[in-house]
């Protein structure tokens, strides 16, 4: 492994272990807070996260290691005959279906429906225990595919 693909390689290890990081603790401690406030709360908290979250330090975490990834399947695909590609391979790949298409597919779509909530609704309560059951499964997936990808990764770079 070159020393180029291996900074490469660790930039994408390190960016799933950061995304990986801010998925679990929203998985272990964040939702479940949110989940003890009063429904029309846990909403109203929930919207303010999912505005503030679409900022350039979640956003370029997020997508920044995407394109990293990405950088990084390419680089293996073509390296297959090296010991460490299909762990980088398959690392990349964890990331980025794990993560972004999760992320696009799964919790995007449930975080623009919760924006239509109204919290003070007479339904609130039953739309915010679908979401926080639904988004933190899914959320859930997102922390393991995050934390996996990074592990995928680390092996690449012992491998290398």
């Amino acid at each position: 492994m070159s020393g180029l693909t291996q900074g490469l390689v660790l930039a994408c290890a390190l960016g799933c272990a950061l995304s990986g990081g801010v998925l679990f603790a929203f998985s272990t401690f964040v939702m479940a807070g949110l989940d003890r406030l009063p429904a029309s709360g846990g909403i109203a908290a929930m919207q303010s996260i999912n505005v503030t979250a679409v900022r350039p330090p979640l956003i370029l975490t997020l997508l920044g290691t995407a394109l990293v990834c990405l950088a990084a399947v390419v680089v293996a695909a073509v390296s297959l005959d090296q010991s460490w590609a299909g762990w980088a391979l398959a690392g990349g790949l964890t990331y980025l279906l794990g993560v972004v298409v999760v992320t696009a597919a799964a919790n995007v779509p449930l975080n623009d429906r919760l924006a239509r909530v109204d919290p003070s609704a007479a339904d609130a309560e039953g739309e915010w225990g679908r979401y926080v059951t639904v988004w933190t499964a899914w959320n859930h997936a997102r922390s393991l595919a995050g934390a996996l990808a990074a592990g995928l990764l680390m092996v690449a770079l012992i491998a290398g």
